[in-house]
């Protein structure tokens, strides 16, 4: 139980990483002034957090690839150059929609082992032992995202990319090594003494000779390089089987890990059914559970549909207070009712329906705040349906993905697979550890989310797609744990109520609220003096947050081309041709 002895050493740690990126934070305000447009494609789009991720995509299509092989390519591409969070030690969630109207979803979250259960991070007195659900290898949940990329492939891939061409961007990054950036240099730096806690991410992620790292330097990441030769070679079995699942469990030995090669080969990622709902005419396809962010978008933007968005100045104090209103209700209900679908019945078309909506609404005081003490979850009702990281790829026939992917807080639980050189995550922490007792995103969850064996953790990721006349229009999703689903619904408001363009609505200021803690949090500068004053007035609590709220990358489809807009929080990039 090493890891649980140093909980305090790394909780200081975070502490000091943030403190570093809030300062280096704020001049990603400078990025949109330098860069305030959108960028144009004819024949392609891709939006993601790397560079190199972006370009490796982009040549998938030029090849002849669709968004499929692109996206697949793009999320082993950032396992490489994006390690605190795009990484193959995780899990995530595709969703698509494609020109000819066919669309689907596919579910590759992490699953926990066969020996979990609802009481592993508590103590002999049923209290939560601290930090064993974030930094120890018994807070990883079997990786999902080889299987559900190889399996994307498989079943909508274009045929003319094989697996290897998909993956041999990513092999040559690894081997060869890449650039770093500022930023990432950066990044690199402020983990440190995170990364000095294991003894295999020291290794990589710790320059020689104890320097820090600069802007320019090669990062190689040679045991990776191996891993993803051998997914190339082998598929999943590459990955799930063999010398790397081996490795895995090597390093489940280490500590206090459960997961086993049994659980490893039994993983398989799963298509869930769409969430589907519209919004002033406009179509949205969203993922459903395991994830929250598909039925809590449609259940939120139903309620809003009901008042006059458009005609409330944009981030007015007005304008925060219906949202939060609607955003603490929405969280209420996710706290009770959801969890994995094939463990717990979940109420989709109960929030996914209008008439629910309007009911939801109805003890909402536009002059007053409600104090989340009083709002609770709905009863059940048959209403009938009338770090992170997010990217999103759009092809030269209008084939649209969007995939957002994790292994939970950055670079996951800390410990790199010895060998194998990626990162572990910690997305245990995403189950109700005890019920009541909120997770490291502050959010609170009953006996939907409780820890059971095979189960997947409730997820707040939401890739979206938006549809005009039946067609894509916009593809977007963001990173930020709680702060998925309100950054996604406030970028998808100023598209179609605020007519902002994609760079703009993805860099636009947004708040936050989520039910309990009570509060809305609101990104530095992010509101004014008065609006600030006029929102404590109708007795909100508000909390200015260290850094900012999510990273979102998305993409508006027109009949002139794609516009692609990379989120000025962080080093974004997107690219067309």
């Amino acid at each position: 139980m090493k890891h649980l002895n140093t909980i305090n050493i790394k909780n200081m740690i975070i502490k000091n990483n943030i403190r570093l990126f809030i300062l280096f934070i704020y001049f990603q305000k400078f990025i949109l002034a330098a860069n305030p447009n959108p960028v144009f494609g004819k024949n392609g789009m891709i939006v993601s957090t790397s560079k190199q991720a972006s370009e490796a995509g982009i040549d998938i299509l030029k090849k002849g690839g669709n968004a499929i092989d692109a996206a697949v390519t793009v999320g082993f591409a950032l396992a490489v150059t994006s390690s605190s969070n795009g990484n193959i030690g995780g899990g995530g969630f595709l969703v698509a929609s494609f020109a000819n109207g066919e669309s689907f979803t596919l579910d590759h979250r992490e699953k926990a082992p066969e020996a979990a259960h609802s009481n592993m991070f508590l103590d002999e007195n049923k209290s939560i032992i601290p930090g064993m659900s974030l930094y120890s290898q018994a807070s990883s949940g079997v990786p999902g995202t080889v299987d559900g990329l190889i399996r994307a492939l498989e079943d909508y891939g274009s045929g003319n990319i094989s697996l290897r061409e998909a993956i041999n961007p990513a092999i040559n990054l690894a081997e060869r090594g890449f650039l770093l950036s500022h930023y990432e240099a950066r990044q690199l730096n402020a983990y440190k003494n995170f990364f000095a806690e294991n003894k295999a991410a020291s290794k990589i992620f710790i320059k020689q000779n104890n320097k820090p790292w600069k802007q320019g330097d090669k990062l190689i990441q040679k045991d990776l390089a191996k891993t993803l030769k051998r997914i190339a070679r082998y598929g999943r079995d590459g990955f799930y089987k063999g010398p790397v699942a081996e490795l895995i469990v090597k390093e489940m030995k280490r500590g206090n890990g459960l997961i086993t090669l049994k659980d490893l080969q039994k993983y398989s990622s799963k298509y869930r059914s769409p969430i589907l709902g519209t919004y002033k005419g406009y179509e949205i396809i969203s993922m459903g559970p395991p994830s929250s962010g598909g039925a809590l978008l449609i259940n939120m933007l139903n309620m809003l549909e009901n008042y006059p968005i458009d005609t409330i100045s944009w981030n007015s104090s007005d304008y925060i207070h219906i949202m939060t209103e609607v955003e603490r209700r929405a969280y209420a209900d996710r706290a009770e009712h959801m969890g994995d679908p094939d463990y717990w019945d979940v109420p989709v078309i109960m929030l996914t329906s209008k008439k629910y909506a309007k009911e939801r609404i109805k003890n909402i005081d536009l002059n007053k705040a409600t104090p989340s003490n009083l709002i609770s979850a709905s009863k059940r009702t048959n209403y009938e349906s009338p770090e992170t990281t997010h990217y999103s790829v759009v092809d030269k026939w209008g084939n649209a993905v969007s995939i957002t992917t994790t292994i939970n807080l950055g670079y996951g639980n800390g410990c790199v697979v010895e060998g194998a050189g990626f990162f572990l995550n910690n997305e245990m922490d995403d189950f109700s550890s005890k019920p009541g007792t909120p997770n490291a995103f502050g959010l609170i969850g009953n006996e939907a989310n409780a820890i059971e064996a095979e189960k997947r953790p409730l997820s707040s990721m939401t890739p979206t797609i938006v549809l005009k006349d039946s067609r894509p229009y916009i593809v977007i999703g963001s990173p930020g744990g709680s702060t998925i689903i309100t950054t996604t619904m406030q970028t998808i408001l100023n598209i179609i109520d605020h007519n902002m363009d994609i760079k703009e609505a993805v860099c636009a200021t947004r708040f936050h609220s989520q039910w309990l803690p009570d509060i809305i949090q609101y990104e530095p500068k992010g509101l004014v003096k008065d609006v600030k004053k006029n929102l404590q007035f109708k007795g909100h609590k508000l909390v200015q947050r260290n850094g900012y709220i999510g990273e979102a990358n998305g993409i508006i489809i027109t009949q002139d081309g794609y516009f692609g807009g990379g989120d000025c929080r962080g080093e974004t990039t997107a690219l067309g041709y």
